[in-house]
């Protein structure tokens, strides 16, 4: 959405909360009492009410909004930032556009929000073909102890992050030159280099009948226990070009968006910003992200898996 666009259909608090009421009302609310996802509207008190047991449940309760006491409209100007452009936007920046007195309350928005989008993504699994792949995201060190720790793979100056790239390949009939097409991306922190972390994401994170690409690496060899198929080739610089072609561009894109906006980030909360990036990569066809991010942030998944 353009910020024009969001001046004219967001122009003050109440249509903002009339607005995340709708949205609310369409993707159902479920009463935190008995279970029950029937609910009718209580205008006088701006609340809803379960149809069997009358509980009222408020407008931010069981959203991403819950216990916040910040106006709805500041939340949607957090998310129309957040999903405007394909950079992205570091809290410190969004809080001078907002003027905001407090840097860790627009952190704090900043990061439920990345949550939202990170439980959104994981609703749903990859298939067809996948790339696989690893790549290494330098953390933040303090700078006295950053030139001791060791380079390359293992170091404690970097973080392994698991990449999947849904990839549809292609052949040019007149020419017969095979190219992909690619959808769908994935990535997730790893704690370490063990294959069954590995086998255990891959259980989790791709459709049953997917066939993976991948190298030659000894955490892939059981992959073929979880998919219907396996295929593997000696990793040089022709595999990265063109068989895992999609996973090293998403690699190289998320490196150089963090490098430019975020600078080093704390390792506790890179799979934080590697949710927004991946979440934001998955919808760049759609015509607003906004918009979607209002509804993952309202979805009742969110409440039974804070």
């Amino acid at each position: 959405m353009r910020i024009l666009e969001f001046m004219d259909k967001f122009s003050d608090e109440q249509s903002c909360k009339e607005y995340f009421r709708y949205v609310r009302m369409k993707e159902g609310v479920i009463c935190k009492k008995c279970g029950c996802k029937n609910h009718y509207w209580l205008k006088a008190k701006w609340q809803f009410q379960c149809s069997r047991c009358c509980f009222r449940t408020t407008l931010r309760s069981g959203t991403v909004m819950e216990n916040s006491r910040l106006p709805f409209r500041t939340w949607f100007l957090v998310m129309l930032f957040m999903t405007s452009t394909k950079e992205g936007m570091s809290a410190s920046e969004l809080q001078r556009q907002l003027g905001h007195k407090r840097y860790m309350t627009i952190w704090s928005i900043m990061h439920r929000l990345r949550g939202v989008m990170g439980k959104r993504d994981d609703l749903y699994q990859l298939t067809d073909m996948v790339e696989f792949d690893e790549g290494y995201f330098e953390k933040q060190v303090p700078e006295q102890t950053r030139e001791k720790l060791k380079r390359g793979r293992g170091s404690q100056r970097q973080i392994n992050v698991a990449v999947m790239a849904e990839s549809t390949p292609l052949e040019n009939i007149e020419s017969g030159k095979l190219s992909s097409h690619c959808k769908f991306f994935k990535m997730k922190v790893l704690e370490s280099h063990k294959a069954s972390e590995v086998e255990s994401l891959i259980k989790g994170s791709l459709d049953p009948n997917t066939v993976v690409l991948s190298d030659k690496s000894t955490s892939y060899f059981k992959f073929e226990d979880y998919v219907e198929a396996h295929i593997t080739t000696k990793s040089n610089k022709k595999t990265t070009v063109e068989i895992l072609k999609w996973v090293h561009i998403a690699i190289s894109n998320a490196k150089r968006n963090f490098l430019g906006i975020h600078h080093r980030i704390n390792g506790e909360y890179m799979q934080s910003y590697l949710d927004e990036f991946v979440y934001k990569l998955n919808r760049r066809h759609f015509k607003s992200i906004f918009e979607r991010l209002v509804v993952a942030s309202v979805y009742p998944y969110w409440q039974t898996t804070e």
